[in-house]
Formats: C-alpha cells, sequence, structure tokens
C-alpha cells in the first residue's frame, strides 16, 4: 500500500496551544478544525448538557459577526463544509472548504472559538432547540440504544450520562455556568488546532498565533475517573412499542492507551467489521433475522468496550441474540483463523486509506492523537501496531473480555419481561446450543 502518513508540522505555542498542519498537496480544499479537551464526561449532575449547549451556542453570533446568521450565510456562501460535535471527552469545530478561501474559514473558526457571546436571548430559544433535539434521540431506537448501553456500563456517574443531558437540567441552565464552562475550559492548554489541505505549514502557524495572541489561558480541568464494578451479566429492556428490536450486546474492554486495542480491533473486525464478518454472515445472509448487524469498540481515556449492535424482528429477538452469542463463543475457542486474521488487517488498512483521502478526515485525525498522547501518532503508525497483531493475541484478548462478567445487553423493544432475556445471558464458558 501506498504510505498514507503525510508530513506534518507541529507546534506547540508559549500559550499551550498546539498546533498541527498537514499539507496534502493533492487536494483543492482546507479544512480549519478546533478540538477542546472537553465534553460531557468533565460536567457535574447540575450541568450535564452544557458541553452540547455550548457547542450550539458557539454558531450564534460573536463579537465581530453578531447576528444570528453571519457566521452561517458566511460561510454558505462560500460553499463551504462546517460543523460541530461533542463527546464524552471532547467538542470539535470544523469548516472545510476551497484552499482558495483558508482564510476565510480561519477567520471564522477562530471567530467561533475565541468571540461567542452567548447572550441571554439566544440560550433561551435554544433550550428549545435542545429539548427537542434530545426528544428526537429518544424516538431514534438504533441512536439511543447506544446511549442506554453506557448507562448500563457506567450508572450514575459522568460516563453514564447522556451527552446531551436530561431536558430538566437543560431548561434550568444559566447564562453565568455558560460563561464560566466556556472560560474555564476552552483556554490554550487544552486546546488543539489543526489545519489539512494545500497549504503552507509556516503560514499557518502565522496565522494561528496571531489569531491567538490573547487566547484564554487555565490550568485543565480533570473529569472524575470512571469507576467499573461487575459481577455478573447485566441487562436493560427500554420498553416501546416498535416494528423492531434495537439492542446492543456490550463487553468491558480496554482503554484507548492499552496495546491489546489493537488486538481488539481487529477481534472486531473478524466478528463485525463487513458484509463478509462472521456475525453479518450468520444472522443476515444464512437466517435473515436482521438488516444491520456490527461490531466496533469504543475507547475511552479511562475505560473502554467492544459493543455489537443489530435491528431485528420482534419475534426472532431471542434467536438473534442467541446465534451472536453462539458467534462469540466460537471466537473465544480459538476458531479466527490466519485468513480472517489478515482479511481483517487488510480492511484496517483499507478503512484507513479511504478517512484519509480528505482534508477534513486527515484534521481530525491528527488533532485526535495530539488531544489524548500529546504527540502526533500518525496513521501509518498506528497501522503498524495492527499489522503486528498475531493470532495468539486476538485469542487472548477474546477469553479476556467473552465473560459473563462483562457482558451487558441493552435493548429497545416492546418487551417488559426481562426473565426470558436473563435466561440466554448464560456463562460463555458452556457451549450454547439454539
Amino acid at each position: 500500500m501506498q504510505k498514507t502518513t503525510f508530513q506534518h508540522d507541529f507546534h506547540k505555542f508559549d500559550s499551550g496551544l498546539r498546533l498541527v498542519t498537514i499539507p496534502m498537496l493533492a487536494t483543492k480544499t482546507a479544512t480549519v478544525f478546533v478540538l477542546v479537551g472537553t465534553g460531557s464526561k468533565y460536567e457535574t449532575k447540575d450541568i450535564n448538557g452544557i458541553s452540547h449547549f455550548l457547542e450550539h451556542m458557539m454558531f450564534k453570533g460573536t463579537t465581530k459577526r453578531p447576528g444570528k446568521l453571519e457566521i452561517a450565510r458566511e460561510l454558505d456562501s462560500i460553499g463551504a463544509q462546517y460543523n460541530a460535535f461533542t463527546g464524552k471527552e471532547y467538542t470539535g469545530y470544523y469548516a472545510k472548504a476551497s484552499v482558495e478561501k483558508l482564510d476565510t474559514i480561519i477567520d471564522v473558526v477562530f471567530d467561533i472559538f475565541l468571540n461567542s457571546r452567548l447572550e441571554e436571548d439566544d440560550i433561551k430559544t435554544e433550550k428549545g432547540v435542545i429539548v427537542e433535539e434530545i426528544n428526537m434521540y429518544k424516538d431514534d431506537p438504533p441512536r439511543h440504544v447506544g446511549d442506554l448501553i453506557e448507562e448500563l456500563l457506567y450508572g450514575d456517574q459522568p460516563a453514564g450520562w447522556n451527552i446531551a443531558g436530561e431536558k430538566e437540567i437543560v431548561t434550568n441552565l444559566r447564562r453565568e455556568q455558560f460563561v464560566h464552562y466556556f472560560n474555564s475550559h476552552y483556554v490554550a492548554e487544552n486546546t488543539i488546532v489543526a489545519v489539512a489541505g494545500n497549504v503552507n505549514p509556516e503560514e499557518v502557524k502565522n496565522k494561528v498565533a496571531d489569531y491567538f495572541k490573547n487566547i484564554r489561558h487555565g490550568k485543565s480541568i480533570g473529569k472524575l475517573v470512571v469507576k467499573e464494578s461487575q459481577s455478573e451479566a447485566k441487562l436493560l429492556i427500554n420498553f416501546k412499542e416498535t416494528d423492531q428490536s434495537h439492542f446492543i450486546l456490550a463487553f468491558r474492554a480496554f482503554d484507548m492507551f492499552d496495546e491489546r486495542r489493537y488486538a481488539l480491533a481487529v477481534l472486531s473486525k473478524v466478528l463485525g467489521g463487513g458484509m463478509s464478518s462472521r456475525l453479518f454472515s450468520e444472522v443476515r445472509d444464512k437466517r435473515g433475522l436482521a438488516y444491520y448487524v456490527g461490531s466496533e469498540t469504543s475507547p475511552y481515556t479511562d475505560s473502554g468496550y467492544l459493543s455489537i449492535r443489530a435491528g431485528v424482528n420482534n419475534e426472532k429477538v431471542f434467536e438473534a441474540i442467541k446465534v451472536i452469542l453462539e458467534e462469540v463463543n466460537k471466537v473465544k475457542s480459538n476458531s479466527i483463523t490466519e485468513k480472517e486474521l489478515q482479511q481483517a488487517k487488510d480492511n484496517a488498512e483499507g478503512s484507513m486509506a479511504l478517512g484519509l483521502e480528505h482534508s477534513d478526515g486527515v484534521a481530525m485525525n491528527y488533532a485526535d492523537s495530539v488531544l489524548f498522547h500529546n504527540k502526533v501518532l500518525t496513521p501509518e503508525e498506528e497501522l503498524d501496531k495492527i499489522k503486528r497483531v498475531t493470532l495468539e493475541e486476538v485469542h487472548n484478548v477474546a477469553k479476556e473480555i467473552f465473560d459473563d462478567k462483562k457482558m451487558n445487553l441493552a435493548l429497545i423493544g416492546p418487551f417488559k419481561d426481562k426473565e426470558e432475556f436473563e435466561k440466554i445471558l448464560i456463562p460463555l464458558e458452556v457451549p450454547l446450543t439454539g
């Protein structure tokens, strides 16, 4: 495979602000991305949802662009793609446009980060928007079951709370809470800027230095360490009159700093990483139990898990779960072949190449590594770790995590009785039958 790694320039300013610039000479676009090391895990219960709410507010006007629609109109007028997102451990803002419009997107994105006004009237109006967003997610079972599995895994601690928050908390948030959170989290020491595209690193560095010369400062505010405790399989059933049942079967695993995460990634791809995966073949192709089925890993800074998700016919939900557990048991019993191992590695290599075709994917990939590792971990370095994974390492990981004491099932569907589900969540050491 051709090298996916780009030459990059990493610079840390005296303020603590970190900048990574990635020239991509073959593209005609540029992406400006600002990533902040804060999210819902950094909240207390009384402000749960404020990280996400603040992300909304950043587009409502700045001292330079006070009108509610000025930011959107300016970016729309140059055909830019732009958005923001909030996770449990980060919040990001970006704009992507023709490289000829680099100065414009730099000015807008940095203006948002540095000078948002957070007006009282705008906060009041946006509360209604946030409430409707929460309602929308709860009306979307494939999306909402993802919130439920983390609630089941982590309980009443920040890691288990909803990123968007609860409606009652959100509607009671006050302007001074936004201002305090903005000023204490959106600081130089907690911020990464990534610029990717057909750009000159030295010019970018000079522009960033000029824009951020008066950036806010402050010590990075820590978060509560995730507490995990489990002695038996756990279950959460959310009753909803649906035509299809949606569930996630999750197994506690490793955080993002654990070297075993590479073997876990390979294991996940073998199980449910595509249309030729074990789960897709058994659950969809052979039995017609689901339209979507797959697996993925979710590594955080201090916890992680492997999840298997599916949407199935309500009458076939028990059969589907049993089949999935049978496949899990097969993997645990050393059934992965060398051919599957190589296919999983090739899949990872191909997926990485596709993800790095565009400037936005590159900017986000590099910024992510700087935020969590305080250095650039190139995609090629990460891929090399995956390529080195052995069959023994994958089997060892499977034996470690596929344990009933680490198993969790969250499900949304027209079910009220947990007993039938509890019967099928039996210890994984016992061979399962249909």
